[in-house]
């Protein structure tokens, strides 16, 4: 499954879903077919981003702020399970923020929306008719459908969507670091007395946050403008940095809360 974003012909959908095709057929039921060729694609999120040419138009969907779902509201999953073309299933918002070890930017939506294969790369929409996922996986002991079901936020496509069709490519930020979550040991040690943060376990010899200043031990408690809740949040933070741009990132060391300024550096995947 794959849904329309633009009205001349932006397709987004699941890297898996068109990883290993030789070419790329479009079909808008019950109308025509197109050759898609692919603008770009982002393994580390499972997003692929195509294009098809039409003469007219196309009617395309928007996508919504995934951050405004909350625990509970009513979605709907659309897509082809089982070849079965344009089946609609309804749920709720069953949790946020579900890390299945599937890769360092796991931040998915979780719901109750029946999801099968074949939903793979379909929307989940809210009830304002907004896209606010990309349906992508499911846990289940028999590969049906047992209501958990995941979906990538739109808070992670939309700029991966975006860095795809301005460049080709996904272009991440890199600080250079190795993170883990507070513990009471790390906390002592940097003399803070909360649980909120990301611990740097490990610092890359040459990279950003060496030349800054940062150092293994340090508690990064704000990036930016925005406050770090976890390792994992600190992780999407970075790489969603601009490359090349100088972000105050505020630490505690010592008892002492510092704010040193770093450049971001381009990841190489």
């Amino acid at each position: 499954t794959g849904f329309i974003v633009s009205a001349d012909g932006v397709v987004v959908t699941n890297n898996h879903v068109i990883d290993a095709a030789d070419a790329i057929a479009v079909h808008l039921p019950p109308g025509p077919h197109y050759q898609a060729q692919v603008v770009g694609r982002d393994a580390a999120t499972d997003i692929a981003v195509l294009r098809v040419h039409a003469r007219t138009p196309l009617p395309f969907v928007n996508m919504g702020d995934s951050d405004t779902a909350r625990v509970g509201d009513l979605v709907l999953a659309i897509g082809n399970p089982f070849g079965l073309g344009g089946s609609l299933s309804v749920g709720v918002v069953s949790a946020r923020n579900r890390n299945l070890d599937a890769g360092r930017y796991d931040d998915f939506i979780q719901t109750d929306a029946a999801i099968n294969r074949g939903n793979s790369g379909g929307p989940l929409f809210n009830m304002s008719g907004d896209v606010i996922g990309v349906n992508t996986a499911i846990v289940s002991p028999t590969g049906g459908s047992v209501g958990v079901g995941f979906a990538t936020p739109t808070s992670i496509v939309a700029p991966v969507v975006t860095q795809i069709l301005r460049y080709g490519e996904i272009r991440r930020g890199w600080l250079g670091v190795r993170l883990a979550n507070v513990d009471d040991d790390a906390a002592q040690r940097a003399g803070y007395n909360g649980d909120a943060g990301a611990v740097i376990t490990r610092i890359t010899p040459g990279g950003p946050a060496a030349t800054a200043g940062l150092r293994a031990g340090d508690i990064v408690l704000r990036f930016g403008e925005k406050d770090v809740p976890d390792s994992r949040a600190l992780t999407r933070m970075a790489g969603d940095a601009q490359v090349g741009a100088t972000v105050p990132i505020v630490v505690m060391r010592g008892g002492h809360r510092l704010t040193i300024s770093t450049t971001i550096q381009r990841l190489a995947e």
